[in-house]
């Protein structure tokens, strides 16, 4: 093989005129500075989505005198994501609970620790019925 087939890796020469050549960043701020400027304007206002209205319901009905706190009225959450609002709600109680057809059950009547994790997720809960 001979040396005069090789294509030279080295970049060569220019290609000509650079149209940015003449530009210049003068006046302009700093990207380090925009950066930081509009990081603090995120972390100045959080943002805090509400994702709706939940009823808290307390039911002794059908369980044999037992009292029961269900959750009801959840809109645009999926099953997984309840059953994780589930597990840290007996978590906190210190009791158990449930997912079923689409509420949550606590057992006891612990409307007011519902009412304080729901309230960290975002929802808005509501104290419905007796």
């Amino acid at each position: 093989m001979s040396d005069n087939k090789r294509i030279p890796t080295d970049g060569g020469g220019s290609f000509g005129h650079n149209p940015f050549g003449a530009l210049s960043s003068e006046g302009l701020p700093a990207a380090n500075e925009t950066a930081a400027a509009e990081a603090s304007a995120a972390a100045a206002k959080p943002v805090k989505k509400n994702r709706g209205r939940v009823d808290i319901i307390r039911q002794t009905a059908g369980r044999g005198g037992k009292t029961v706190t269900v959750v009801t009225g959840f809109v645009g959450i999926g099953l997984p994501e309840k059953e994780q609002l589930a597990k840290k709600m007996q978590k906190a109680c210190g009791c158990g609970g449930t997912v079923k057809d689409g509420n949550i059950e606590v057992q006891g009547d612990k409307r007011n620790e519902v009412a304080r994790i729901l309230t960290e997720a975002n929802f808005r809960p509501v104290f419905a019925g007796g």
